[in-house]
């Protein structure tokens, strides 16, 4: 099979490509990201470089236009400056680049761009990204609220691409060039205002404000409330509070904190200003100190008290609007009161998932229904906005009708695009609004006292217990507010919504027919069993539901979002059961990808993400990965072959931490559809085909600087590669080689290639990498450190007078980097010490002082170094050692901004006054 290789086949322009990814993490206010919450989206950069260069064909196979490697090079340089262009944030509607991007693609398609499919939409990046490079985009998805998502960025507002708005007071203004979906923002930003004028009618008296110490009247940002049991010491008894902190602001000279007071064994609180907070009562996961009597009542005590109905919760603190910025007010008995109202004329009534330990459900705190997770006055508001939100559409489609729109009463699921659809439209988007408002005034809202504003609900991808939360006035203009945080962010997310070519969003199983060939696949699958999108998506489904159930009935046609078919590998949905859970997801991402290889366009390669870390061993120090395992053994098995493998950081690297196990980048799979014709090769091919290639590719991965982190698993990629361009790899006995055992070769072909850089070491340092490797720095026996030393030809007296060893009364180990010396004096190359001198230098005083350090030496052994910051960060992670890992990998992270600065301190001749290590021997 002859097919053009495609740019992402041959090279990227990463450093762009992840600086933009990462970039992305920190702006919120017109990210599509805000216009409804979704876990781990992958970044619009990153989708949007992986379509186009999957799309663009790479100068080497165009012979006829590029005849040598020079003009292949050159080209592909002008390629990626498009790209690098392209990536970038402010760029995002920028028609001129755009139109350069499209022009490409056009170029390298015939004229005929494929259109896309992501078959496991998600939060919608990637179709939103292919519309905006002028593809025909098409989502799917299993999860009705990630269907509801792909609709309202790629599906509604090309329908209603350039429509002015419809509201009467827009309709006042002339002049204005309503582009894009820009005129459908501004009416989702007036009727929900409309929403919240009618809302405050109603129940606004549940909201009242707060006098300060002057009496003078202020409107309340959010109430500071704190669960509470009673103390299991019968002799107190009293309303212990569970909260995690008293600190209410830590902000310099507007610190801020609550006192507890007891009176007749009672609990009242007091807000004060200062830094003398009283200790938390927490004092371990779950457990808690009673501020009565000091009586600890553990995690099995309180569950109790959750399930027995015994808790309680007790104001604690009014946050208000001050002049110049937040007043903190203690708590009065006339908040107390209005809070405490009754139950709405309708609530959620849904089950929450009991199995699942990502929810508080399933931690044995018997919340057990959706509605549990809100005061009866945050229900309230929340039925009252949902309530709202026909009413608004019914205003909206009769305002339409009065704009001159069409009113042909084809509703939006019909493909309508007049004024009922119009109405309808507008209410998806009021809908994601109420959506957001229940992130924002649950019951499991924290406070954040640093930066004097309240956490969403899903500050991650879980919904844990929440002990003193936060309860957020809507009709304020603080934070967690309907107007701006609501409403507002859902209205910006739209303005810049691209709207250029038509899309489709339906709800389909990824594992069955579709109807669809010849077409264009990227997409996210699920990574094992990371994140169980289902249940936590419920939460947002019974109010969807409740707004959005007329609309498109067909999608909401059940009680909460299907799981059964949830293709992730969850014991809890298989009675506890982690085989059963993993054969599941086994054979269904095997289903997937078989569906895949029979709709995927032969000319474009599949591009897969994946995330997911997960090793497991086999006891005889051969280790796989579990996620990896799956999704490569569904791919090679459908009959794929692996073409290119491309990490994708996406963390910025202040919050890259190494000891967890989720990634800190994306792996993105370039695929295509084995030949029918691919040889049958024996296990020893296969291992000496690897030898030939995954050396060099490795060095490839070095040299573009990818993390150490990642390394281990990005190198799997060509390994694969070798594996999955054979039919099969026959095992000494003929049966066929498992992924498994492939990925178990490749991971020791990858220990190979450290230990031979280790062969390339001076032996000075070689014999410290062996120290390293089975002590760190902690004591070992002289005589064991002697023998180690003798065979690597050095003595453990010379490195102790040269300070790399503490060797003394029978005890020798490693110096620690705050011990060796910041020079030495003599000529030996010792990598080792380099390598602790820049590690240190990053740590104390950043890419300065590493530079200054690289800077005074004219030589390759800073290269050195950070080959054997690599090998040493793969040790310490085997090892467990975190913070030493995190050591090292900062060092290879920031190696290029170390080069930088050293080149621009040689070039202005600038260097230390002591050449720190490599100085000549003084006479």
């Amino acid at each position: 099979m002859s097919y053009k290789k495609k740019l992402i086949e041959v090279a990227l322009p990463l450093k762009a490509i992840n600086a933009a990814s990462a970039r992305e993490k920190s702006i919120r206010h017109g990210h599509p990201s805000t216009l409804h919450l979704w876990w781990a989206r992958r970044p619009l950069a990153a989708a949007r470089a992986v379509i186009w260069s999957s799309l663009v064909d790479d100068p080497s196979s165009l012979p006829e236009q590029f005849p040598t490697e020079e003009a292949q090079s050159k080209e592909r340089q002008r390629l990626f400056g498009i790209l690098e262009k392209l990536v970038k944030w402010e760029n995002s509607n920028n028609q001129e680049v755009l139109a350069e991007a499209k022009a490409e693609i056009m170029k390298s398609t015939g004229g005929k761009p494929p259109a896309l499919l992501d078959p496991f939409a998600g939060g919608g990046s990637i179709p939103l990204e292919a519309q905006r490079l002028g593809l025909e985009a098409y989502a799917s998805d299993l999860n009705p609220v990630a269907v509801m998502i792909n609709k309202a960025m790629i599906e509604i507002p090309p329908k209603f691409a350039g429509q002015p708005p419809v509201n009467p007071e827009s309709r006042r203004q002339f002049g204005d060039d309503w582009k894009g979906a820009t005129g459908l923002a501004e009416d989702v930003r007036y009727y929900g205002e409309w929403m919240k004028k009618k809302a405050f009618e109603r129940i606004g008296h549940l909201y009242p404000k707060v006098k300060d110490e002057h009496g003078q009247e202020r409107t309340v940002i959010a109430w500071i409330w704190a669960r509470t049991v009673k103390c299991p010491n019968p002799a107190c008894g009293c309303e212990m509070p569970l909260a995690n902190s008293f600190v209410l602001s830590k902000k310099k000279g507007r610190e801020a904190y609550i006192q507890p007071v007891i009176e007749g064994g009672k609990m009242r609180y007091e807000v004060k200003q200062g830094k003398n907070a009283p200790k938390s009562p927490k004092i371990g996961r779950g457990k808690f100190q009673c501020v009565c009597c000091g009586q600890t009542a553990t995690p099995e005590n309180i569950r109790t008290e959750f399930r027995l109905k015994r808790s309680g919760v007790q104001l604690m603190a009014i946050i208000a609007e001050g002049t110049r910025g937040r007043l903190y007010i203690s708590p009065n008995d006339e908040h107390v009161s209005t809070a405490g109202c009754p139950e709405p004329g309708w609530k959620p009534e849904a089950e929450m998932n009991q199995d699942c330990t990502d929810l508080v459900s399933g931690r044995g705190y018997s919340f057990t229904h959706w509605h549990e997770l809100f005061t009866n006055r945050q229900l309230t508001v929340l039925t009252t906005f949902s309530d709202l939100v026909a009413e608004a559409q019914e205003k909206a489609e009769a305002d339409a009708v009065a704009a001159g729109m069409r009113n042909d009463c084809i509703l939006l699921a019909d493909g309508g695009t007049g004024a009922t659809a119009y109405g309808q439209a507008i209410g998806v988007y009021l809908a994601f609004g109420v959506d957001r408002a229940s992130d924002a005034w649950s019951g499991f809202v924290s406070w954040r006292n640093t930066v004097e504003a309240s956490r969403n609900t899903f500050a991650r991808q879980a919904l844990p217990m929440v002990w003193d939360f936060t309860e957020v006035n809507p009709f304020s203009s603080s934070c967690g507010n309907w107007t701006d945080a609501c409403i507002g962010w859902v209205s910006q997310a739209i303005n810049r919504l691209p709207c250029l070519s038509s899309g489709r969003s339906r709800q389909h199983d990824a594992q069955t027919e579709n109807g669809f060939r010849d077409i264009m696949v990227s997409t996210d699958p699920p990574y094992y069993d990371n994140i169980s999108y289902a249940d936590l998506s419920d939460f947002f489904y019974i109010w969807l539901r409740q707004s959005l159930r007329k609309t498109y009935p067909e999608l909401f046609r059940t009680m909460l979002v299907p799981k059964s078919e949830e293709l992730i590998a969850s014991p809890h949905r298989f009675e506890g059961s982690m085989d059963k859970a993993k054969s599941f997801f086994e054979s269904g991402m095997l289903l997937t990808f078989r569906q895949i290889y029979i709709y995927a366009y032969e000319n474009i390669p599949v591009s897969v993400y994946y995330a997911y870390k997960q090793s497991e061993g086999d006891g005889n120090n051969n280790t796989s990965s579990t996620g990896w395992e799956t999704m490569l053994s569904a791919i090679v098995q459908a009959g794929f072959t692996i073409t290119g493998t491309w990490p994708i950081r996406s963390e910025r690297p202040t919050g890259l931490k190494v000891a967890v196990n989720a990634l800190a980048s994306s792996i993105v799979l370039v695929c295509r559809k084995r030949p029918a014709d691919a040889p049958i090769c024996t296990r020893r091919d296969f291992i000496n085909a690897l030898k030939r290639e995954l050396k060099p590719a490795l060095q490839k991965l070095q040299a573009s600087n990818i993390a150490p982190v990642d390394l281990a698993q990005s190198a799997i990629g060509p390994g694969m590669g070798v594996y999955s361009r054979f039919s099969k790899v026959l095992e000494a006995d003929g049966t066929p080689m498992s992924v498994r055992a492939a990925l178990q070769i490749i991971n020791q072909e990858l220990d190979l290639y450290f230990t031979e850089q280790d062969g390339e070491l001076d032996s000075d340092s070689r014999f410290c990498v062996d120290l390293y490797t089975q002590y760190a720095f902690n004591d070992m026996k002289f005589g064991e450190a002697d023998v180690l030393a003798r065979a690597k030809n050095t003595s453990v007296e010379k490195l102790a007078t040269r300070g790399i060893l503490y060797a003394q009364k029978g005890v020798v180990r490693l110096l620690t980097r705050e011990e060796i010396p910041d020079k030495l004096e003599h000529g030996e190359r010792i990598i080792w010490l380099l390598t602790q001198q820049l590690t240190r230098a990053l740590e104390k005083d950043g890419v300065a002082g590493a530079a200054q350090l690289v800077a005074d030496i004219f030589t390759s052994e800073p290269e050195q170094a950070k080959a054997l910051a690599y090998r040493l960060f793969t040790i310490a992670e085997r090892r467990g050692w975190a913070a030493e890992a995190y050591a090292y990998n900062s060092l290879v992270i920031a190696w290029p901004d170390v080069q930088f600065r050293a080149a621009e301190l040689q070039s202005q001749g600038v260097s230390s006054k002591q050449m720190t290590l490599f100085d000549p021997t003084k006479e």
